[in-house]
């Protein structure tokens, strides 16, 4: 993707490709305190960030997101790590209140929109996704990037809404799964196109395409779930040590 990473590690997670045991959360100054020393130390070209367990995770992020507004921020909340286990509201709140505010683009799921939604609506089993999307947008993100919406069976509907309302409807062909690190993939590589310039609907388009290949490059290294490939382009055309 053109990009350097670093890392700023939230949470410790006892997991393999089956999924997640348990979680072990880092103290929210450690959090700080590695972002700080990385921010002074490389320019950054933009912000992605993922999992948050507590409001002081929220709060300590949204504090270091908040003095570089220039530089645009990918929100993929991931709200939970372990089976049947979601993020509290006071999270969701906080994240709501403190850092969708401030974040170019939201990625959710259509279940973690529900979720979010329901911070401010009762619980429902209509069809809100445009509604709530134009709820959260009012709250001050740029773009809402829905993931997994209702579409066409053999495929996978994903919508892009800001202000002006949809603005993008894409549906990729359903690849057998299931995968680990589909979302995060998708939200990394949106979040590297915008480090290189894309504007927003160009770098989400880049992001589903690649995302999409590597899905299809997907291995099964373990027991449980494939893993992306998210190399497969530098083996395509390899040369064939057979040959002469």
């Amino acid at each position: 993707m053109g990009c350097h990473g670093l890392s700023v590690i939230t949470a410790l997670a006892i997991s393999d490709t089956t999924g997640a045991e348990d979680v072990q959360a880092v103290d929210p100054d450690w959090v700080a305190d590695q972002a700080r020393v990385l921010l002074e130390d490389m320019p950054v070209s933009a912000f992605k960030v993922g999992y948050m367990g507590s409001i002081e995770h929220v709060s300590v992020i949204a504090e270091i997101v908040s003095d570089y507004p220039e530089i645009p921020l990918v929100l993929d909340p991931f709200t939970t790590m372990l089976p049947d286990q979601d993020a509290s509201e006071e999270t969701l709140m906080a994240m709501r209140e403190l850092l969708i505010p401030q974040t170019t683009l939201l990625q959710v799921s259509v279940d973690e929109l529900s979720r979010l939604a329901e911070t401010w609506r009762e619980p429902s089993t209509d069809n809100l996704i445009e509604t709530d999307a134009l709820q959260l947008i009012e709250f001050g993100c740029e773009y809402l990037f829905v993931t997994g919406a209702p579409g066409e069976a053999a495929d996978v509907t994903n919508l892009l809404f800001s202000e002006d309302g949809l603005v993008r409807s894409a549906g990729w062909p359903r690849q057998a799964g299931p995968f680990v690190g589909a979302g995060n993939t998708l939200s990394a590589t949106m979040a590297a196109m915008l480090a290189n310039g894309l504007d927003v609907p160009e770098a989400v388009s880049e992001a589903e395409e690649f995302t999409n290949a590597a899905l299809t490059h997907a291995q099964r290294l373990g027991m449980g779930k494939l893993v992306l490939d998210r190399f497969f382009w530098a083996r395509e055309g390899d040369i064939d040590p057979s040959a002469s």
